[in-house]
């Protein structure tokens, strides 16, 4: 069942890919705020309480919901159940216009078009940044976008729903990037997340997000040159902020020769698909041109083609066992 809801998902969300601003990421940031201005009292205890409700609780009835249609009205409806799951936590069309319109200005030869589109995705000042940086930067978010909207979802569905728990890692995964992001910053109403909740929501993302940036890592090292970017994480990890983005980004670099790292554009308001840059040490590799786009593309495509197949081997090996 994995492999054909994840590729049902993928057909889907190419074809009709959700508005980013649609009703069901409105309901869950409400649901993220609601229950933080409810329950947050700024103790670490109950932070954890607070983060399990907003998280753990939507996660069961997903789970719940998928146990009762596959026992008690078929399977079939269990697959749709998961598809329509997928089709709103995972996904490239998520993003990939950001990446697709920024190229195509720096193709048609307009830089100043191509820093105003970064700035818009990011919420970033771009300044006067040269051609090379817009590249590089682009390049960076785009990865780090790609694993927490399509790798990381794909890791926890498929690794929960092989062992009986449908689409509970999906959400997990989801929700928790999410009220990470939504707690850093002040809600409409102006109300803050306490610090406890802040470090809670934190530590909770950075843990669940450990091994698929490291599974992501690993599969740009298989489709791409294996030792460079194994060499590139183990080396070059570091000079990212973020350690998990940081093993992304280095095995990304290594993986295609390309010079990633760097100064920071200044955020203003950054993006939750914002990767985290060096301040100021970078990978060894080329200077990033527009020409590496179609080799980040060829990447990322490879390794969703490499984990697609071997989801299907599990899942038929969990059919015939």
């Amino acid at each position: 069942m994995s492999f054909f809801a994840i590729l049902l998902a993928l057909v889907l969300e190419q074809a009709r890919p959700l508005n980013p601003v649609n009703v069901i990421y409105t309901a869950m940031t409400r649901w993220i705020t609601w229950v933080a201005r409810t329950l947050d009292a700024g103790i670490q205890h109950q932070a954890w309480i607070t983060w399990g409700i907003t998280v753990i609780g939507p996660a069961l009835l997903t789970m719940l919901i998928h146990w009762s249609l596959e026992w008690g009205l078929g399977w079939l409806l269990a697959v749709v159940w998961n598809v329509a799951l997928l089709y709103v936590t995972l996904g490239f069309r998520q993003f990939s216009h950001h990446f697709t319109a920024i190229r195509e200005a720096l193709e048609n030869g307009d830089e100043t078009r191509a820093r105003e589109l970064l700035a818009e995705w990011q919420q970033v000042q771009v300044g006067q940044i040269p051609r090379s940086e817009i590249v590089r930067h682009v390049i960076e978010y785009s990865m780090i976008a790609a694993h927490r909207h399509v790798f990381g979802v794909f890791f926890w569905y498929a690794a929960l729903s092989i062992v009986g728990l449908g689409p509970v890692g999906a959400v997990v995964y989801r929700l928790t990037q999410l009220a990470q992001r939504r707690w850093q910053e002040p809600a409409l109403d102006g109300s803050v997340a306490s610090e406890a909740l802040r470090a809670v929501a934190s530590r909770a993302w950075l843990t669940l997000d450990w091994l698929p940036s490291r599974m992501t890592a690993l599969g740009f090292a298989i489709v791409g040159s294996f030792e460079d970017a194994m060499d590139g994480w183990r080396n070059h990890a570091n000079n990212f902020p973020d350690d998990n983005d940081g093993v992304i980004l280095a095995a990304t670099a290594g993986a295609i020769n390309i010079r990633l790292g760097g100064a920071p554009l200044q955020a203003a308001n950054p993006d939750d698909d914002g990767a985290s840059s060096s301040g100021g040490s970078s990978t060894p590799g080329r200077i990033p041109e527009v020409a590496h786009f179609a080799q980040v593309v060829g990447l990322v495509w490879r390794t969703v083609i490499m984990w697609l197949v071997l989801v299907a081997l599990l899942t038929m090996a969990n059919l015939l066992g």
